[in-house]
């Protein structure tokens, strides 16, 4: 059953057309020379289901497979951090250990995922957004950690436990593990495009004071190039996510509408799609497509194309506002709008009326592969040696939260300037025994912030008094922290596990069909229904049995 579920997860994944993710860090990946081997492989004949080994299991190497969660990457210092690791989890575990590294793009990382388990490619260990382990969590291919987490060390010094306890199923099994809490997006506004335009942020309260404020940003010059009608009011990475939360990159569109499979207030699970919130949505993004108030590139748009669009030296084409990720994006935004010699000023735009409060994401995870053999010794052993290590407090966890020593941070006295010769220039002076972050790998004019896990979202306390932490991050997770609240819990069944790419395939048609091509919003939903109506529906009914 597991292979037969397995199989048609895959194959649904393969032919998904997925736009890019978003990820509560999205950094570029890359790719590395190390390739998850399949030691790890899910056996089809499982050699017994008794009770787990207590027997140790020496292992020796580690594959994982990740996306752009992990900063370090190739050519930006993941040797050394891959290095270090070795010989802290070798001295952890008390035997010699070494962590393979495959890298995968971030924008395609489900796709790609699909495409490597099919080959047979499956790793130890790897990371999972929170939708896309609601899909592989019934396949059973992956491991229980409910026991291995109850006993783990890091239990002493677990200051969010309620994340990882969420995660669990109704039988109580954990077959992923967050190591920090979910994070969200927050709407960004360019100060000086503002002030070109005589708006002040504090006054933008309702969407009809932000779609005027949109709307000046088009049709006005706020780029100071003389020119109007060639900015845009926002840009985003596409008009619908195709992960949960699905609507955090353009929150003051669809208000009160949640275009997915959701419960209601009485627990009952609907699709969220076929509804008049989402119908009024579709509208106003279509409005807006037509006025130029959002730039039509959204359509396509990954992540990593409407972040550099929006901080972009040429500030022609651009936009003045983009809804992403808090707390330390507010700091890598403003140090990229630096970098690019445009005016870094933000302002964090409270929550308009109709939107009440941004959405906080479920956490993503670490996943352990399971072989099928019955015997939880290697599985039990990739848990300690990976994520138990993870959240050390220490040594290993530094690693994880600020990557390499002495190539990411260090605490040796130094002294560096970035953008030398500029306007924009600034010396950083440390004494010896400072733990400071140093410049990154590969851009000696940027500073580096941090590897895999934010040090102001993780789950247990870093207490080797490392920290680093900038002021605007601070301000930026507080900010988020006060204007958030929960999204919508991911469904969870067969049926949408195998069929969710063909649904976001309907959903992203309906969508282009109304916003860009200007159609009747009504027949595009009709189509829908027609399309994968009898999916839903089937979803529906599993989820409400």
């Amino acid at each position: 059953m597991k292979r037969k579920v397995l199989s048609v997860l895959l194959a649904s994944a393969m032919v998904a057309s997925l736009a890019a993710c978003g990820s509560s860090n999205d950094a570029p990946a890359a790719s590395t020379d190390s390739a998850a081997t399949g030691s790890a492989a899910a056996s089809t004949e499982a050699a017994s289901t008794e009770a787990a080994s207590t027997e140790a299991y020496n292992l020796e190497e580690i594959n994982v497979v990740v996306n752009g969660t992990l900063t370090a990457t190739v050519d930006n210092g993941q040797a050394e951090f891959v290095q270090q690791w070795d010989d802290a989890v070798s001295e952890a575990i008390g035997h010699p250990i070494k962590m393979n590294i495959q890298q995968l793009d971030h924008s395609g990382y489900t796709d790609a995922v699909g495409r490597l388990f099919a080959g047979g490619d499956y790793p130890d260990v790897m990371i999972m957004s929170a939708d896309m382990f609601k899909q592989y969590a019934p396949t059973g291919l992956l491991w229980d950690m409910s026991e291995a987490y109850a006993n783990a060390k890091f239990q002493s010094h677990l200051i969010l436990p309620e994340i990882n306890e969420n995660l669990k199923d109704e039988e109580g099994h954990l077959y992923g593990f967050a190591p920090t809490y979910g994070n969200g997006c927050v709407t960004y506004v360019k100060q000086a495009w503002l002030d070109a335009v005589g708006l002040k942020a504090e006054d933008i309260k309702t969407y009809d004071d932000y779609y005027n404020m949109l709307l000046k940003f088009h049709n006005e010059d706020p780029d100071g190039d003389g020119v109007t009608g060639d900015t845009y009011g926002v840009i985003a990475a596409g008009f619908i996510g195709n992960e949960a939360p699905y609507v955090n990159y353009l929150p003051e569109f669809w208000q009160d509408a949640y275009p997915a499979i959701l419960q209601d207030e009485n627990g009952t699970w609907y699709d969220g799609f076929q509804t008049d919130a989402t119908k009024a949505a579709l509208l106003r993004l279509q409005q807006a497509y037509k006025d130029g108030a959002i730039d039509p590139e959204t359509l396509t748009a990954s992540t990593k194309i409407a972040r550099e669009k929006w901080f972009s030296n040429d500030q022609t084409g651009s936009s003045g506002v983009f809804t992403y990720w808090a707390g330390s994006w507010y700091q890598t935004l403003t140090d990229n709008l630096i970098k690019n010699n445009v005016d870094e000023k933000l302002v964090e735009l409270a929550p308009i009326a109709e939107v009440g409060a941004y959405l906080n994401r479920e956490a993503p995870v670490w996943v352990i592969i399971d072989d099928g053999d019955g015997d939880n010794s290697r599985e039990q052993a990739i848990f300690d040696a990976f994520i138990e290590t993870m959240m050390d407090g220490d040594k290993v966890q530094t690693l994880w939260t600020y990557g390499a020593e002495d190539v990411h941070w260090s605490t040796k006295a130094e002294s560096f300037t970035i953008n030398a010769g500029t306007e924009k220039e600034k010396s950083y002076e440390y004494e010896d025994g400072q733990f400071h972050l140093k410049q990154s790998p590969n851009d000696p004019n940027s500073v580096w912030k941090k590897n895999a896990m934010d040090p102001a979202l993780v789950i247990c306390s870093l207490d080797n008094g490392f920290n680093d932490i900038s002021s605007l991050a601070a301000e930026g997770n507080k900010f988020f922290t006060e204007n958030c609240k929960d999204a919508p819990q991911s469904p969870t069944s067969e049926t949408y596990t195998n069929e969710s790419g063909t649904i976001y395939d309907a959903k992203l048609a309906a969508i282009t069909s109304v916003v860009v091509d200007g159609g009747d919003v009504d027949a595009a939903m009709q189509t829908y229904v027609d399309t994968v109506g009898s999916i839903i529906d089937q979803c529906l009914a599993e989820l409400n049995q």
